[in-house]
């Protein structure tokens, strides 16, 4: 598959708390930090944060959408600033380089308000029966 450099996608979407919250039931991760309103606002969040895996699973999804028959090879992640619910986000990737039936892409997901970066991401997929 011949596969350009450079933009791939860009997508905007807003997180819920419902999402946090059935995000905890099928992780297992029922942090109060994430599930419990109370509990967060008494954090310097001030209310609940996302689980990061939860919008690198926004990222995942549009991957798997494009490249169904992808596989991905490796993968890393940062969560430089909470995600927030009700807070817009954009999600922005790059293919960086192609060698063969590899491919690197970059992603950044930022507050779409102030362009705040919450997830750096780089995935290597392997698009060989892509």
């Amino acid at each position: 598959m011949s596969l350009p450099l450079g933009p791939l996608f860009t997508l905007e979407h807003v997180p819920t708390q419902a999402e946090f919250e059935l995000f905890a039931r099928v992780s297992g991760d029922d942090n109060p930090i994430h599930v419990d309103p109370d509990f967060s606002a008494r954090t310097r969040f001030g209310r609940t944060v996302s689980h990061g895996m939860l919008i690198y699973s926004f990222v995942w999804a549009e991957l798997r959408r494009r490249f169904p028959n992808a596989v991905a090879k490796r993968q890393t992640l940062m969560f430089p600033h909470p995600t927030y619910a009700g807070e817009p986000i954009r999600i922005t990737a790059t293919v960086d380089s192609v060698a063969g039936r590899l491919a690197t892409i970059a992603v950044r997901v930022a507050r779409a308000a102030d362009d705040t970066p919450v997830t750096d991401a780089t995935t290597v997929l392997d698009l060989g029966a892509a």
